[in-house]
């Protein structure tokens, strides 16, 4: 669907049955992110708070919470993106449909971004845009999700900045980076309505521009978009290209190209259509405005200074703690007259931004061919919180007639740890396209069987230290710093995987409550973590155990927890405790383990420590007294009964 403002698509999913309404007003601390869970929990619809605490506006969310739901708003020019990428891949598609290639060309005239004269009397006086109207950063809807975030956040931020130079020229809105990154409003040392937080993580294309501003010693203007198009929402999470503006992306994805403005020159003479004039600071010179946007904040990073943001609860299930970042001076904040504040929560996957993830997999799916030569299929695993797990398959040719060795595998395991936002993946595990074609690499524990029946730990593991790692995962001490792991998976099946625990393997003390997670996955309860050396000494006793107990073979995967039965509860709750809570060089080991020209492997089962342990951020949970305030609303005769 074609949609100029968020209102457009709110009125589209209240016609389609796909929103509700909540009349009653709602504390935007808190109460807001419960009732979203709730529903999104529950598969229902996209949801209308009429009445926020503390705020004029309406905000809405669970825009995306189906995939079902996001398709109704995202087509039919998700389709026609989905076929201009196969094209780009493989232009040869063009053949086999030629009216749908023709038509997906032809939303190749949105991806140029249209410039208009903002602030124009007579451009305000004809069009309703971003800058009907302005507020302060106080009077939005101040949503806070978790109990131990810092402050009120943006949850879907579209933040713009552009290559610094001396001045902001017709073509820079191609050079611009349009990312999601979060937003603090509220809290810690920031001065309410003039400074806002800017937490990026590390590989984001806003980094480049931050880095030179600061080489050359100058403020870096940032415009943060809050609402217009839910296209331009997605625009600002798609990995692209390097050098792919996405603005333009933001453009053919809406079927409408977008639509911006420079704010140069005296602003306060532009005259506002009867509404609230109260200016944030001074009007800032270059800042580019999403005309289509609800919301607009104008400001600069200042050269060289930062402040603690955060702390979040993040899309890993964790908080992200409070660490020095850059931050923004606010100059302005804008918005139409009939704006409404979209949000999110994020928290332990899947959430809402799941479906985003299969959203993009499912557009980019036919590039990876392209962009990675050999490698057939990439699952970064949601529910493993994305990053921490990626699972892949690629072909292995090298040496065509004798496939017992993997060696082009690793050759790929290169190239995807080298490449864009799949840097960021902790543990890799690439298996041979050659040998199994149909492997479903999207069915998560399949895939996971078919590995630990094929590796062998004592050639198949590869390790790299000390590297840079997801701004997110708190596995490791220090921010951004940890290690990967690469597991290689060719050849013939090795071992026929045990489906139950067999009373016969002694489990030693501290070790206790053995449970199978999955075929050939034991999960076990240990004591709690004190330190790194306790650990190895305890881990120690139980692979010494495993290596002299044949049976233990066909249980090739032992991991530690600190409680066995939550770890088995299901099979994506193994993967989220198993990966996020792990550091590869610290925390695995092995039995029969070995060193040899620097190479590590293991003999008998791989064990891995997924314990939690002193330095890891808290897990997120929900507040018991705001639990109880929206289950007593949702009784019978309340506001929200009914609701979920």
């Amino acid at each position: 669907m074609i949609f100029t403002c968020m209102r457009d698509c709110v009125e589209f999913l209240e016609k389609e049955g796909e929103l509700i309404r909540i009349e009653s007003e709602l504390d935007p601390n808190l109460e807001m992110a419960e009732v979203h869970n709730r529903v999104f929990e529950s598969g229902g619809p996209a949801i209308l708070f009429q009445k926020v605490k503390g705020s004029k506006f309406p905000a809405v969310s669970n825009l995306f919470g189906t995939y079902k739901r996001a398709l109704k708003i995202l087509e039919p020019e998700l389709s026609k993106v989905a076929t201009l990428v196969k094209l780009i891949s493989d232009p040869s598609t063009a053949l086999k449909s030629p009216i749908n290639s023709l038509k997906s060309l032809t939303s190749l005239i949105h991806a140029l971004p249209s410039k208009k004269r903002a602030n124009s009397l007579k451009y305000q006086l004809l069009n309703s845009s971003v800058l009907d109207c302005r507020c302060q950063i106080a009077d939005l809807p101040m949503i806070r999700c978790w109990s131990g975030d810092g402050g009120a956040f943006i949850l879907l931020p579209q933040v713009l900045s552009v290559e610094p130079t001396d001045k902001i020229k017709p073509n820079s809105i191609l050079k611009s980076n349009l990312g999601m990154y979060r937003i603090q409003l509220s809290g810690g040392d920031y001065i309410l309505n003039r400074e806002v937080g800017l937490h990026y993580q590390i590989h984001r294309g806003i980094g480049n521009h931050h880095a030179k501003a600061l080489e050359r010693n100058q403020p870096l203007p940032v415009s943060i978009f809050i609402g217009g198009p839910p296209a331009h929402t997605l625009a600002a999470i798609m990995p692209l290209p390097e050098g792919m503006p996405e603005v333009a992306f933001a453009g053919v994805l809406a079927g409408r190209s977008f639509r911006y403005g420079i704010i140069n020159g005296d602003i306060d003479n532009i005259k506002i259509n009867k509404c609230n004039r109260s200016i944030i600071g001074n009007s800032l010179i270059n800042n580019i405005i999403s005309l289509d946007a609800d919301f607009c904040i104008t400001g600069r990073v200042v050269s060289g200074k930062t402040k603690p943001e955060g702390p979040f609860g993040d899309h890993l299930g964790y908080y992200s703690l409070a660490h020095d970042f850059p931050y923004i001076e606010v100059d302005a904040v804008y918005h139409r007259k009939d704006a409404i504040f979209p949000f999110t929560v994020v928290g332990r996957p899947p959430r809402e931004d799941s479906v985003f993830g299969k959203i993009i997999h499912e557009i980019t799916a036919s590039a990876i061919p392209h962009k990675l030569p050999g490698v057939t299929a990439i699952h970064a695993v949601d529910v493993a919180g994305v990053h921490p797990l990626l699972f892949a398959k690629a072909m292995d040719r090298y040496v065509p007639y004798d496939n017992k060795k993997p060696r082009e595998l690793l050759t790929h395991a290169n190239a995807i740890l080298g490449t864009g936002q799949l840097s960021l993946a902790k543990y890799l595990i690439i298996s041979s396209h050659n040998d199994n074609p149909e492997l479903n690499i999207n069915d998560e524990m399949g895939f996971f069987i078919y590995a630990l029946e094929r590796i062998d730990f004592a050639k198949d593991i590869h390790f790299q230290t000390c590297t840079t790692m997801d701004t997110l995962d708190y596995s490791s001490e220090g921010l951004n710093e940890g290690s990967k792991v690469v597991m290689v998976v060719a050849g013939e099946k090795k071992r026929e995987l045990l489906r139950y625990f067999p009373s016969d393997i002694y489990i030693p003390e501290p070790f206790s409550n053995p449970r199978l997670a999955a075929p050939g996955i034991v999960v076990v309860t240990g004591s709690k973590f004190k330190n790194y050396a306790a650990a190895e000494k305890e881990i120690n006793i139980l692979t010494e155990n495993l290596n002299v107990q044949n049976r233990a073979e066909r249980l090739p995967l032992f991991v530690v927890v600190d409680d066995s039965i939550e770890a088995s509860y299901d099979f994506a709750t193994f993967l989220w405790i198993t990966f996020s809570r792990s550091n590869p060089s610290h925390d695995i080991y092995g039995s029969g383990s070995f060193t040899s020209f620097k190479h590590w492997g293991c003999k008998g089962p791989l064990v891995i420590d997924a314990r939690i342990k002193p330095f890891h951020a808290p897990p997120l949970t929900p507040d018991p007294l705001v639990v109880k305030k929206i289950d007593e609303l949702a009784g019978r005769g309340r506001p929200l009964y009914g609701i979920f």
